[in-house]
């Protein structure tokens, strides 16, 4: 069994999530006006994917558990295959929505399993670096999404699009099908309960990972929508000009998810996420007192928060893979779940605070952010205090 080969096997199953969240978004346009309806209409179409993704996290967590995590995974992709070819014919709108949601409850098995496995397959070092290849790979997904989407859209259109998903499913799901075994310890209870999809905040380490994870979501969210209103409004950017602002932005996201499976050898690892948030907080008041003056100076801003959230990423799955070794799938559903809980509301509380002005809704995420900072070092503490005690 070649291991390696293995994180890359099921971290594209889970690249497949965010890729397929972004991948048709320059196409948004010519969707409302193929369907005739509102813009608010088709941007159900992201946002039902995003609802299903989350509620999806902490039931394929406890079913891995149960189950095994080679069946739970290949029912998702299958399921996120048929649903692609679903929304490639789609007759409307309403019915893209449906095929959608149908998506995201498929392919929401990605990145449970991909975790998951990982964990049941290396320890150690190796388990921190098998983790970085899989955030860097993962995190890479929304990066390519619009960029491959853009390409394919404007050759076939959008039905197109769905089409190349449908064919990418259904290739990484053969080649898992083939390739990946089961590796789900024989230890392992065999028994499910509701309460273990929420075991993972039961533990003081599981508790603080799930909070940075969430408020981390959350704030990067709160880029990817205001960012454009700043480039627009101060500094006059077009479209072209506003996607390419964010490339340093997701580079250091790339960069640092894959430096932060091989540092933290070097450091204890809750030092680690404290030092990465505590700076992530910094990027973010440097963003705000930029802001209004100076674009070169926010992109470097956006390129340290990307890079301190792609260091702690690896960091905090490989704690939870740690941790909780015996219901390993169910901890990272959890976590996966406060993530994309963050994802929706950033956008939402963002939303609100936008309009104060001042950069309200920064200025929220950089508090918010720094009391989980704070919250977190003191569950660290006293872990590391009862393990001096025990």
């Amino acid at each position: 069994m070649n291991r390696s080969l293995l994180v890359y096997l099921v971290s594209f199953a889970a690249f497949l999530g965010p890729f397929t969240q972004s991948i048709y978004t320059p196409m948004l346009p010519e969707i409302q006006q193929h369907f005739h309806t509102s813009s608010f209409t088709v941007n159900l179409t992201i946002s039902i994917f995003t609802l299903g993704l989350a509620l999806m996290q902490p039931v394929y967590g406890p079913l891995a558990d149960l189950m095994g995590r080679r069946k739970v995974l290949l029912a998702g992709i299958l399921i996120y295959a048929g649903a692609s070819a679903g929304a490639a014919i789609s007759p409307s709108v309403w019915w893209l929505i449906f095929f959608r949601a149908l998506q995201a409850v498929g392919i929401a098995a990605g990145s449970v399993i991909a975790t998951t496995v990982i964990g049941d397959l290396f320890r150690g070092k190796q388990l921190g670096r098998a983790m970085g290849t899989f955030q860097m790979l993962v995190t890479f997904g929304p990066v390519a999404g619009p960029v491959i989407g853009g390409i394919v859209g404007g050759w076939t259109g959008f039905y197109g699009v769905f089409w190349v998903l449908t064919i990418a499913g259904l290739s990484i799901g053969i080649a898992n099908a083939f390739l990946l075994p089961e590796t789900k310890p024989e230890s392992e209870a065999r028994h499910f309960h509701p309460s273990d999809m929420f075991k993972v905040v039961t533990e003081r380490t599981g508790l603080a990972i799930v909070l940075l994870g969430f408020v981390q979501y959350y704030t990067l969210y709160n880029y990817l929508v205001f960012l454009p209103h700043l480039l627009s409004g101060s500094f006059g950017l077009s479209s072209g000009q506003k996607g390419l602002s964010f490339l340093p932005l997701s580079l250091c996201i790339v960069i640092g998810s894959f430096l932060g499976g091989r540092l933290q050898e070097k450091w204890e690892r809750g030092k680690f996420l404290v030092a990465t948030g505590s700076a992530t907080v910094l990027a973010t008041l440097l963003y705000v007192g930029f802001s209004d003056f100076s674009l070169p100076l926010i992109l470097a801003s956006t390129a340290l928060f990307g890079l301190c959230l792609g260091l702690s990423l690896p960091v905090q799955t490989t704690l939870l893979a740690t941790l909780f070794h015996r219901n390993r799938a169910s901890a990272m559903g959890g976590y996966n779940f406060a993530r994309y809980l963050g994802m929706a509301a950033g956008p939402l509380m963002g939303a609100l605070l936008f309009k104060l002005g001042g950069h309200a809704e920064f200025l929220f995420a950089a508090a918010a952010f720094a009391g989980v900072v704070g919250f977190s070092w003191r569950q660290f503490r006293r872990e590391w205090k009862s393990r001096q005690v025990t």
